[in-house]
């Protein structure tokens, strides 16, 4: 039974640098999944300034075509384009304005959400990192505690 305990310690040591390289491992790979949700969510940026972009043209080729038909009307009654007619264009020309405003507001903030769940996703992948740095040290450790025990007496 001289040689039970010597194999038994060295196995348990192999048994916790083996965890300890594992527990590396899954570090490593987590922190490349959050980083890639970070790369994924700050694509999604780009996303949003271009349906922006897409939006507000839109939206004024629509303006566009209102204020026409606005002119349509005010002149086939045969009102002159004065008064209340120019009162009627520059008060859906102020609109417009605030709503092309509104629609890149909602812009700016969605695309500042998509910059904190990247820097957040990036944060978690650290923290990932560290807890299985701190897991590895821990095996390691077991590991040394291990032998010592074993062949240190």
């Amino acid at each position: 039974m001289g040689w039970v305990a010597p194999a038994a310690t060295a196995i348990t040591a192999i048994t916790a640098v083996a965890a300890g390289r594992q527990a590396s491992a899954a570090g490593k790979y987590n922190q490349a999944i959050q980083e890639r949700n970070a790369q994924v969510a700050e694509q999604e940026v780009e996303t949003i300034e271009q349906q922006k972009e897409f939006d507000i043209a839109r939206f004024d080729e629509q303006f566009q075509r209102l204020q026409g038909q606005t002119k349509t009307a005010v002149l086939k009654s045969g009102a002159e384009l004065s008064g209340s007619g120019l009162r009627i264009l520059r008060f859906n020309a102020e609109q417009a304005e605030i709503e092309k405003d509104i629609i890149s507001y909602n812009a700016k903030v969605n695309q500042q959400r998509k910059f904190e769940e990247a820097n957040f996703a990036r944060m978690q992948g650290v923290v990932a990192r560290n807890q299985a740095r701190a897991a590895e040290i821990g095996y390691y450790a077991q590991a040394g505690t291990s032998l010592l025990a074993g062949f240190g007496e």
